[in-house]
Order: C-alpha cells, then structure tokens, then sequence
C-alpha cells in the first residue's frame, strides 16, 4: 500500500508544479506559434499565386493553338454551319483563356489589387468580339442571340481590354448557362463624357431563371451563390461575379443587377476609359492586310512547347512567314549571329534562362546583329514591364490572334527598318 501511496504523492506534487510549467511552456511556445502562423499568412498567398500563374501559362498554350487555328478556319471557305462550330469553339477557348485571367486576379487582389493596365485597344473590335462569343454560344445551345452595338461608341481607347473582356465573358457565360430556352442579348453604348474619358456600359441580357432580390444581395459575395440548390444543378464557384465586380470598380465602374420583365435578369457593367487618337498603324489593325508585309519576314520562335511550336508555324506560314524553332533562350544569340532573321519571337518562359534574360543577352550583341526585333511572348501581361526593360520591342499576351502577330511583326520590322 505504501507503493501505491507514492505514486499519488508523486501526483501531487507533479500537479503543483504541472500549471507553473504549462504555463511557462504556453508562454515560450506563443511567440513560436504566433511566428509559425505570421510565416504561413505570408508564405500561402505567394504560393497560391504562383501555383496559379503556372497554371494559366500552361493553360493557355493549348489555348492559343486553338484560338489560332479557329481564327485561321475561319478565313476559309466554310458553309454556315460550319462556321457556327468555328465561332462555338472560339468563344469556348476565349471564355477559357478569361477565366485563367479572373482567377489569377482573385489571388493577388487581397494583396496588391488587380494591376488594371492603360492599354491602346480598339474598343468596337472588341465589343463585336464579345458579341461573337455571346452568338455562338446561344447558337451551341440552341438559344436565339441578339447583339446591339451603338454607332457613337468610340474606335480606339485606352484601358485594359484583358480584364473587360474577362469581365464580360463570364457575364455572357451566366446568361447563357442559367438560359434554358430562349434568347440571350448584349447591348454596348457609350454613356458620357468628361475630361477625356468616355464611359461605357455593357448590358448582358437573358430570359433565363431570375434572381430575387435576397439572390441579388448575395452574388457578389466572394465563393458564394446566389442560390445553393440552383449551384448545384447548373455548376460553378461564385468566385466569377465577386471578381468582375471589382474589375468594374478598378476600372472607374459597376456593375449592377436587374430582373426583367416576363422572367430573366441584366447585368450592366459600366466602365470608365480614356480616349485615345489612332496611330497609322495601330488604325489599320481591323481594315488593313493582316499579311501587308512587303515580303516574307524570317522569323526565329524561341518557344519550348511542342505543340505551340506547330501553331506558330501553321499561324506564320498562313501569314507569308518563314519560321525556325529552338527551345532554350541560351541558344537564341548564337542562332541569331549565325542566321540573317527579320524578328525574334520569345517566350518568357523557358527551361534555363527565362526570356528576359535571353533579351539581354541579345541586346548585349550590339548592332547590327543586336538590333533585331524582338516580341515578347507570355501568358501573363505583367510580365511585359520587364520584357520592355530587358529590350524587347513590343510584347504580345496569350492567346495570340493571327491578326495581332501580323500587326505586332508588320509594325517592329517597319520600325527597325527605318532605325537603319
């Protein structure tokens, strides 16, 4: 019994002194809590942000292909119905390559917001583009469209055509997805002016399911539906409309929520963009050749992906183009001091050194060889600061139309002509 008897003093005693040091313990271990926390804050954001744009670069390399390809087939002698695929499978690519954009913004807007770019961009190409994509994919799923464009909306402005496209795809994807049947509609106008800028409303219509008001208060709110069980019969993460609010917001808008008559909703998503006067070059990107160089250009792709290797040159053969392919940027210099190349196409992203060293080290060359042109390539616009700084000469963001890489590669070659 006196064994036994131990052990319960023991106890005791151990419970005497156990708060002291779980107190003492608790006290040493906070900061190292406190640390192991701050570090994970800080550490999660950065890596949700690259794990990201890893993910759209490489999404939107095959996405560029079929944009490409799509653009290319429907330059060709296509029947009607024909032609409605092409335009479906376009509008699929685009409102792919969008959602790569908005979700990219997602992650970085709790930290830095969403960077909106002041781009030159025709706004009437872009507002028929969307139009485009409204129709072919009311068409795909046998819907009637109906697209209003005003004629005083402006050519050329200044804005971030990226993120509004973004924007309004994801407006024209719900629309159509919570439309069973009957028609979907866009309307683009201009709604003021002042002090250079030129507002613009984009109202995206549709006879679909509707939205209550109690819906409406709740649909921007980030992963959140307006509507659980209707979430679950037509798909989706409620991230798409809390992003293009703050898109809107970023670029000097809104977007509001209105229930139509007879059943269905509008989303008008107004924007604030800055007038700008057209270049002749940049005024011939929707009237003139897209093949308007004098003759072949020899083009040299550094690019590593196989199969945007095969679009490139499908795209540039089409345009009149003579292409070469190498897949690391160190080999870029060499090649270029070896061959007599008109331009240089280079991706940002490559094994071994990244694009933007490979465009120093071109430069370093000096003239003449040093000179050539060169076209920054990526799937993320930010990376188009540093491109520029390395030397680049202009930059163009995947997916890439056929119609800007003939503009891009007529504009650089004219300029490096005229420097010589």
């Amino acid at each position: 019994m006196a064994s036994s008897s131990r052990p319960r003093r023991s106890d005791r005693r151990l419970k005497k002194t156990r708060p002291k040091k779980r107190k003492a313990g608790a006290a040493a271990g906070k900061p190292r809590k406190a640390v192991t926390k701050a570090a994970s804050k800080t550490a999660a954001p950065g890596m949700v942000e690259t794990a990201l744009a890893t993910f759209a670069h490489e999404v939107r390399t095959p996405l560029t292909g079929i944009l490409a390809i799509s653009d290319l087939l429907a330059t060709s002698d296509l029947d009607e119905r024909e032609r409605r695929w092409v335009d479906t499978i376009k509008a699929g690519a685009e409102h792919l390559a969008s959602l790569a954009t908005l979700f990219v913004d997602a992650a970085r807007s709790g930290r830095s917001g969403f960077g909106i770019r002041q781009d030159f961009f025709d706004l009437r190409t872009l507002a028929h583009s969307v139009g485009d994509s409204l129709a072919g994919r009311a068409t795909a799923k046998g819907l009637q469209s109906r697209v209003e464009i005003s004629d005083k909306l402006p050519a050329f402005v200044t804005g971030d055509p990226v993120r509004l496209r973004a924007a309004l795809e994801n407006l024209i994807d719900n629309a159509t997805k919570f439309t069973e049947q009957g028609a979907v509609a866009l309307t683009v106008r201009p709604t003021g002016t002042a002090k250079g800028k030129i507002g613009v409303a984009f109202a995206v219509s549709d006879s679909g399911i509707g939205l209550t008001l109690k819906e409406i208060k709740r649909l921007f709110r980030p992963f959140s539906q307006a509507n659980v069980k209707i979430a679950a019969r037509f798909g989706g993460a409620g991230l798409g409309l809390s992003s293009v609010k703050q898109l809107a917001r970023a670029m000097g808008g809104d977007i509001v929520v209105t229930p139509r008559r007879g059943g269905g909703t509008t989303f008008t998503l107004t924007v604030s963009l800055s007038r700008a006067e057209a270049s002749p070059a940049e005024s011939g990107r929707d009237t003139g050749d897209p093949q308007g160089h004098p003759r072949g250009l020899r083009v040299l792709s550094v690019e590593d992906n196989p199969f945007g290797r095969v679009v490139l040159n499908a795209v540039l053969t089409e345009l009149g183009h003579q292409a070469e392919f190498i897949g690391r940027g160190e080999d870029a210099t060499d090649r270029i001091a070896q061959g007599s190349f008109d331009a240089v196409l280079m991706d940002m992203v490559l094994p071994g050194i990244d694009g933007i060293e490979a465009i120093r080290r071109i430069r370093a060359l000096g003239p003449p060889v040093g000179g050539i042109a060169v076209i920054g390539v990526s799937g993320r616009s930010d990376d188009e600061t540093a491109a520029r700084g390395a030397g680049a000469d202009a930059f163009l963001v995947k997916p890439v139309s056929p119609r800007a890489l003939a503009t891009v590669l007529l504009e650089v070659t004219r300029r490096a002509a005229n420097a010589t």
